[in-house]
């Protein structure tokens, strides 16, 4: 059974709170990281941030159109993600924590496509897209990780 248009809007603010958390653990690791090692990462993430906050605008747009309305800072809920290390060095925990950042949204973004399915394809595709957008994210830092953990 298909999710109701509240839910489905709900479904998109958690999606857009994720964004925006994921948006700032990764700026605070792209200039937090120190080391030669941390170079490449900190350039992803660094180059990630802006698809990021494209994904929460997108998003923002269509819990709009669904007529819904984006919350203010005080509206948000962060802290599920883990945080940037006290360690600058700990490129390894971050690069884990970008993976469990990137499979927590592919979930999300699978539960909000079977929620639309047969309902409302506007956003069944726009969730798409932005799964694919996530899983190579996802594939990109798990590559990253073989080359940390040799």
């Amino acid at each position: 059974m298909a999710a109701s248009k509240d839910q489905v809007i709900e479904l998109l603010k958690e999606a857009y709170c994720m964004e925006l958390e994921t948006v700032m653990n990764y700026l605070a690791n792209s200039i937090n990281l120190d080391g030669v090692r941390a170079e490449e990462i900190k350039k992803s993430l660094g180059a990630d941030i802006t698809g990021e906050i494209g994904h929460a605008t997108q998003l923002g747009h269509r819990i709009k159109q669904l007529g819904g309305l984006l919350p203010g800072s005080g509206g948000l809920k962060f802290g599920k993600q883990v945080q940037p290390p006290a360690d600058t060095t700990d490129v390894v925990g971050v690069i884990k924590a970008v993976i469990q950042a990137e499979e927590d949204a592919c979930n999300h973004y699978k539960k909000t496509i079977k929620a639309t399915d047969g309902e409302d394809y506007v956003t069944q595709d726009l969730c798409i897209r932005l799964l694919a957008d996530e899983e190579e994210h996802l594939i990109q830092f798990k590559g990253f990780l073989k080359e940390y953990t040799k």
